[in-house]
């Protein structure tokens, strides 16, 4: 996810890396886990008009909290970046093997067997 990026309109743009960093605020409510550690976000890149995009799933496509995720997300990239936008990807499907070892880490702490 550390693309190097190139900005329009002239303007800086906040290196991916520090959009991630930002993003580990974003705590998915049901497995209380940060969104990156937990594997849901699928990629990031700025597009033409300079707003980033994210390319985010979820445990399951029916899951109810879709609005927190996004409002978390808004409220994290507030200072970082001054556009988003969301793209909900379902395939490939989100599996525990995209869990990070940190993110592991942080499940066992919260009781999980995994």
């Amino acid at each position: 996810m550390s693309e190097a990026t190139e900005q329009s309109k002239g303007s800086t743009t906040t290196p991916l890396e520090d959009v991630e960093e930002a993003l580990k605020d974003v705590i998915d409510p049901e497995l209380g886990v940060n969104i990156v550690d937990l594997g849901l976000l699928y990629g990031l890149k700025y597009a033409e008009d300079g707003a980033l995009v994210l390319d985010l799933t979820l445990t399951t496509a029916a899951c109810p909290l879709t609005d927190i995720i996004e409002e978390q997300v808004a409220s994290a990239l507030e200072s970082v970046v001054d556009d988003h936008r969301l793209n909900w990807v379902w395939m490939p499907p989100w599996g525990p093997e995209r869990i990070t070892d940190d993110g592991r880490d942080q499940m066992r702490a919260l009781g999980f067997n995994i």
